[in-house]
């Protein structure tokens, strides 16, 4: 079997077609990957400079009340993963951007793809649409060359005549094909590595290891799968028609239709209704200047009596900074109810999703690739539940400020010095290690190694019972 794949690359070797396109690709990862690299340096270098210029205006604040600073708020960019270089996944459409401030859970804004000029459903030329798109078309045309080629020669009947068997000859010519795939891959992580080498760290070898052996296993379904359906018709366009219709199939139509099938199953509501929901149940807590809320009346008589005063002018303690942490409190509640919700709904969605990869491996591919390069949603949400964590205290420290730091109820001209706004803690974030979330993705690999073994198998079995000279 090795003297037949070292004959195989000698072949692709001599064939200076083939050694050309393979060059072509070659650089055209090299180009891609650099491009790649230079945005992700770019941008965690524009989100450092931009966090750094935010939190020196904020400490940077003359005196001033405290619910006026939460008011006026502070602002976090989310960083670009080092690994979205290889596959941006969904960061390029969710936003960077979150303004954190008092009362109000913000949307994040400002995302890659609402400031370019670009409108292909493609979008920019990265890596994960050279790999996951690109090179499989070629592994395809190659495969296929590979087994029609020996077929018109009548080699393959040489070959056979020479005492190796079918299933040998046809699972060595496939496996040869692969190993081009897999060095393309290989190259392209290669070099990412060499360009990232400052930024490497164990998880990111974790994370690259799983991202290789993703695409490793489904460029494996690629070439078995051709080899197959090029073994199995004697027409030698059907069969690469055939094949050209499976990847159409797997890389265009069925991952629109399911996606649209799953959302009609777990309906995420619209804007307007989720924004018209949290509001009418934020409306029944306190809201924070409402005198008349059967809540606040509820409060302030609890206050009273826990100082063991009459009325809000005896207190020792500013009454409106309790009214405005109670707010939040409630708020937070609202928060967790409804995006809540939303998260369930977002993780229903992805396990119905999975479940199209039992059907079309492309899928169980483009999970683990977004997943692996921590550019998926899941990452994304865990992004969004940190910041506003960070909200919570945030806004916490200038309400008991407001409300313990010296001022008495009333005195609405009361401000907090400087120092104190520079003791207000700052956003970091804290990526998601890939051992944690790793169970959100056994699935997908599972599926493609069960194709890959279906595959096999198949390949195996067809090459022993059917003609192929």
């Amino acid at each position: 079997m090795w003297q037949i794949i070292k004959n195989e690359w000698s072949s692709f070797y001599r064939d200076r077609v083939l050694l050309g396109v393979f060059s072509s690709f070659l650089i055209l990862l090299s180009i891609t990957v650099s491009l790649g690299s230079i945005h992700v340096e770019h941008q965690n270098t524009h989100h450092a400079s931009s966090s750094e210029h935010i939190r020196d205006k904020w400490e940077n604040i003359q005196e001033m009340n405290p619910h006026s600073a939460a008011h006026y708020g502070t602002y976090v960019f989310k960083p670009t993963t080092l690994l979205s270089g290889l596959d941006d996944g969904v960061s390029n459409i969710t936003g960077n951007v979150l303004k954190v401030e008092g009362h109000v859970q913000n949307e994040i804004v400002h995302s890659e793809a609402s400031q370019s000029q670009a409108v292909s459903k493609f979008g920019k030329l990265k890596s994960a649409l050279l790999l996951q798109y690109i090179v499989p078309i070629f592994l395809i045309f190659l495969s296929f060359q590979t087994i029609n080629g020996e077929k018109l020669s009548g080699r393959l009947k040489l070959l056979i005549a020479q005492g190796a068997s079918s299933s040998k000859i046809i699972f060595s010519k496939a496996l040869s094909v692969w190993v081009i795939g897999l060095m393309l891959l290989l190259v392209t992580v290669f070099m990412y590595l060499l360009l990232n080498l400052g930024a490497i760290n164990y998880d990111t070898i974790l994370r690259l290891s799983f991202f290789i052996i993703s695409y490793s296993l489904y460029y494996f379904i690629i070439a078995f799968l051709t080899t197959l359906l090029s073994i199995s018709f004697n027409n030698t366009s059907t069969a690469l028609t055939s094949m050209l219709a499976v990847w159409v199939v797997w890389t265009i139509f069925l991952p629109n239709i399911l996606m649209s099938t799953v959302e009609s199953q777990h309906e995420l509501p619209s804007r307007d209704i989720f924004k018209s929901n949290m509001k009418e149940d934020r409306s029944k807590g306190i809201d924070g200047h409402s005198p008349s809320s059967d809540r606040l009346v509820a409060l302030r008589e609890k206050v009273l009596k826990d100082y063991g005063v009459d009325s809000l002018s005896q207190l020792s303690i500013n009454f409106r900074g309790i009214v405005m942490q109670e707010d939040e409190e409630y708020g937070n509640k609202v928060w967790d109810k409804h995006f809540g919700n939303l998260r369930t709904v977002l993780k229903n969605q992805k396990k119905s999703y999975q479940l199209g990869g039992i059907i079309n491996p492309f899928i169980a591919l483009q999970n683990t690739s977004k997943g692996f390069a921590a550019s998926d949603n899941l990452h994304h949400q865990d992004f969004l539940v940190q910041v506003e964590n960070y909200r919570r205290v945030f806004v916490r420290t200038l309400n008991n400020k407001d409300a313990y730091g010296g001022s008495k109820t009333g005195e609405r001209g009361w401000k907090a010095d400087n120092a104190f706004f520079k003791s207000v803690p700052d956003f970091v974030f804290k990526p998601l290690k890939i051992m944690k979330v790793f169970k959100d993705y056994v699935f997908d690999l599972a599926i493609l190694i069960i194709w890959v073994l279906v595959i096999t198998l198949l390949l195996i079995n067809k090459s022993k019972r059917i003609p192929i000279v």
